[in-house]
């Protein structure tokens, strides 16, 4: 019973995206074509992929009480954990300070795979842009080999679960109050391409924290939500929990009951 009720809840989210984007069902040969009418609601993990923005200084062993840190991940899931307690979900958070895409390849299969999760949310690009700075010369190569991994790691997901949801975050930099700002800048945007695309490639939710941040800045001032140009402060993680759990609603609908539109 819990397998099939897992494989009609993958197969919903799949038709729900392509009518999102106005896409025919067989336009990605990663999509699952099956058709059903009812969407699973229990049992469904959650993961959280990243950087130290997810990683939010999360505890490395089993403890309950610091597993998810203290970022937007633990405000998603202990929101969604409280409010859907009979549900059954699971939040695992393994994001990790300082890794870049290729950091992610590294430990894909223990972190990610291993884990089996329904609903993979992904969160990185702000260290390769480090790195590329650090380059001063940014090819078109560098881009691509970016995009490459980052496909190859979504593609073994969906390979392993063809109907999971993903939901792909865009990196942010705010160049105000960031050493070399400009050169972060470019090199945010032309990675910002490259998730946007694989976020269409692979009908997954796209999440843009840097819309909400600017919008944010008309109250309070960037130093206020984005103290160091990239890392959020306590309130600027509320916003990105809110901002999630908005994007990702459109295909869970039993997200809606937040009503952050």
């Amino acid at each position: 019973m819990y397998k099939n009720s897992r494989r009609d809840f993958l197969q919903k989210i799949s038709l729900a995206g392509l009518v999102t984007l106005g896409m025919p069902p067989l336009i990605n040969k990663a999509f699952s074509p099956a058709i059903n009418q009812h969407q699973k609601k229990e049992n469904l993990v959650f993961l959280f992929q990243g950087d130290s923005i997810t990683d939010g200084n999360r505890g490395r062993n089993e403890d309950p009480n610091h597993i998810m840190g203290h970022g937007y991940a633990f405000s998603i899931a202990s929101r969604v954990g409280a409010d859907f307690a009979a549900a059954g979900y699971k939040f695992y958070n393994r994001g990790i300070s300082g890794n870049t895409i290729t950091d992610l390849k590294n430990r894909w299969q223990q972190d990610t795979l291993n884990i089996k999760p329904d609903v993979l949310s992904v969160l990185v690009g702000i260290n390769d842009a480090a790195l590329l700075v650090k380059k001063n010369i940014v090819e078109e190569k560098d881009l691509d080999e970016f995009e490459a991994t980052y496909r190859q790691l979504l593609q073994q997901c969906k390979d392993k679960n063809p109907g999971i949801l993903l939901v792909l975050c865009l990196p942010f930099v705010f160049s105000n109050v960031r050493e070399k700002a400009g050169a972060y800048s470019d090199i945010i945007v032309k990675l910002k391409e490259r998730v946007k695309k694989l976020a269409l490639e692979f009908n997954a939710v796209l999440v843009d924290f840097s819309t909400v941040f600017e919008k944010a800045m008309k109250q309070a001032p960037v130093s206020y939500w984005i103290w160091d140009g990239i890392h959020p402060t306590v309130p600027a993680h509320e916003l990105m929990a809110r901002e999630w759990i908005k994007q990702v609603s459109t295909r869970l609908d039993f997200l809606k009951i937040y009503d952050y539109h």
